[in-house]
């Protein structure tokens, strides 16, 4: 698998997507890490410590030619094709959901999407891609639990409302006031 680090583009971010540490741990599983130059900067990581972690700086990729041909425009195709929650255009698909302006993560059932977009693509058909059948798997365990389930599921969501009736008759202020009468 290939797995890219963009630099962050909005102002005053200064997180990275994936540290040293965690390139390392992909390449030694066999996957190639690319990072766009400069990627790691802002949070004190330098392109030598991916390069060091195994990693290939994207800008030294190119200028190399090495690995693999770089399409251009795959940035612009991911964001105006496959978020589902935009108005669609040729390509339709709901693989990603926008969550606020430039984030995005992937699309599950039970997220809202583009009324044009019924019917289509949410993920590539297991044959085409099958050396990530792991992550196919993956993804279709993830997506089977929608927020609704999640609650049902996770202990601490579960707790959700569970103690609505110790301030039924009692409004939340008026209750830590007569907790604390006598601490002073």
């Amino acid at each position: 698998m290939i797995i890219g680090v963009p630099k962050e583009i909005k102002e005053q971010e200064q997180r990275v997507a994936l540290l040293p540490s965690g390139a390392i741990q992909l390449t030694r599983r066999g996957h190639s890490v690319l990072v766009e130059k400069d990627a790691g900067i802002g949070s004190g990581y330098p392109d030598q410590e991916y390069a060091r972690a195994g990693a290939e700086i994207v800008e030294q990729a190119k200028r190399e030619s090495r690995n693999i041909p770089f399409r251009p425009g795959i940035y612009v195709h991911v964001v105006q094709h496959c978020v589902a929650n935009r108005p669609p255009n040729p390509g339709r698909y709901r693989m990603l959901f926008e969550t606020a302006p430039g984030r995005r993560r992937l699309f599950r059932k039970g997220d809202s999407y583009h009324s044009q977009r019924e019917g289509t693509k949410i993920i590539p058909k297991r044959e085409d891609i099958p050396s990530y059948e792991a992550l196919l798997s993956w993804y279709n365990d993830w997506n089977v639990q929608t927020p609704t389930t999640t609650a049902k599921t996770d202990p601490l969501l579960s707790l959700r409302g569970s103690g609505k009736h110790l301030w039924a008759d009692e409004h939340a202020d008026d209750y830590v006031r007569r907790l604390r009468e006598g601490w002073e």
